[in-house]
């Protein structure tokens, strides 16, 4: 599997050498819009949306991915053995390739039912309606249909809204007032929704970075302390039918560069994780949560934990959403590990860096990959003067 190469924000096919031209023939072609309502119904995909033999999606990677089905009702409990056993899975999972589910999570399926019922309502609207909240260039929140206005090839087969959270009492109703403003009145009621959803994802990303803080063995509040004031962002998937699935991605090979990943997906399965050499598929449980480590928890952990290469496949048949949960420290909080985690046997691995430049670097300098924070590591080290020559 040959790694995606960078692509920054600015890359477009090279231009052709000028030349003598009728007016009509100098007309520059329209841009390329990602409508979901007309592509999905066309046989010929548009080329900017297949990708290289390498990447293209292969039936054996349908084999499932045993992962741990982490039970959190005896830690939520306050049960110690329950609580040993559980931080005990999840390093081990942390340590092969950053990836468990949850069940008994303390989330109402009737939450999650209205989650899933205003992802539908709000990806069934005309283009046009969506593009109300379109993502400025440089953002990471927003309507994005595609990648059309940022990269030039290598596209994904997918609509996202995204759009930040925070607990901070200064914004309580960060989410809601998101909608409301971006979308108008009408949609109070989805924003009342997600405010519900991404207050509850909060506490849940809490909850487990107790988890991975007992199994780290810094003590169950480091972490928690660390992330209680987070910066987080909400992301809705909408990956439209295909009429051929076998040339496209919904999601290309990458890491998340954010710290945790709490994704729920419907019943129509693409998720798949690189991991042993080779693809494999987490098919989607009813009311239980993927969650895998992204690339800041990675530098947190110093290393010790993964944040292992995944993407989306699409089929022709069915659309598939899925809501994911990206929790993020403060903008400008210092990552850097703890000191019990750093010692002869594990130097430090990468250097402090805020949240805040990191998201910078992926949204205009690098198209995240598997290899997004080493890139990000020798940026930092290049800008500071202290990389070897």
């Amino acid at each position: 599997m040959v790694v995606p190469s960078v692509a920054t924000p600015e890359a477009r096919p090279d231009t052709p050498e000028p030349r003598l031209m009728s007016s009509s023939a100098q007309q520059t072609p329209p841009p390329l819009v990602f409508d979901a309502a007309i592509l999905s119904q066309r046989p010929d995909i548009p080329v900017q949306f297949v990708w290289p033999e390498e990447d293209k999606p292969t039936p054996d990677a349908a084999e499932e991915l045993t992962v741990p089905l982490i039970d959190l009702g005896g830690f939520l409990s306050g049960d110690p053995a329950a609580t040993a056993e559980v931080s005990r899975r999840v390093g081990e999972a942390c340590e092969r390739h950053g990836f468990f589910q949850v069940v008994n999570h303390g989330i109402p399926s009737a939450l999650l039912s209205e989650v899933h019922s205003c992802v539908e309502a709000f990806f069934s609207m005309p283009l046009s309606e969506k593009q109300r909240a379109q993502r400025k260039p440089g953002e990471s929140c927003g309507y994005a249909s595609s990648f059309t206005g940022r990269f030039a090839n290598r596209l994904p087969w997918k609509e996202t809204l995204s759009f930040r959270f925070s607990p901070s009492p200064l914004s309580p109703n960060i989410v809601q007032d998101y909608f409301v403003h971006t979308l108008g009145e009408d949609f109070r009621h989805f924003g009342t929704i997600y405010q519900n959803y991404c207050e509850a994802m909060s506490r849940l990303s809490l909850e487990i970075m107790e988890v991975l803080g007992m199994s780290l063995g810094v003590g169950r509040a480091h972490f928690r302390e660390f992330f209680q004031g987070n910066d987080s962002i909400m992301r809705l998937n909408y990956y439209p039918r295909c009429q051929k699935p076998e040339l496209v991605l919904g999601t290309g090979p990458h890491c998340d560069p954010t710290s945790l990943t709490i994704l729920h997906q419907d019943d129509v399965g693409g998720l798949q994780v690189f991991t042993d050499g080779k693809w494999r598929t987490i098919s989607p449980k009813l009311n239980a949560f993927v969650v895998n480590i992204g690339d800041t928890f990675m530098a947190l952990s110093n290393g010790r934990y993964k944040s292992c290469l995944h993407r989306a496949v699409v089929n022709s048949k069915v659309a598939r959403k899925s809501l994911a949960f990206f929790l993020c420290p403060e903008m400008n909080k210092i990552v850097r590990p703890p000191e019990g985690l750093v010692n002869a046997g594990h130097p430090r691995a990468y250097p402090d860096f805020t949240w805040s430049t990191l998201l910078e670097f992926t949204q205009k300098h690098y198209r995240a990959d598997m290899k997004t924070l080493d890139a990000f590591t020798k940026w930092i080290l290049q800008a500071e003067g202290t990389a070897p020559q």
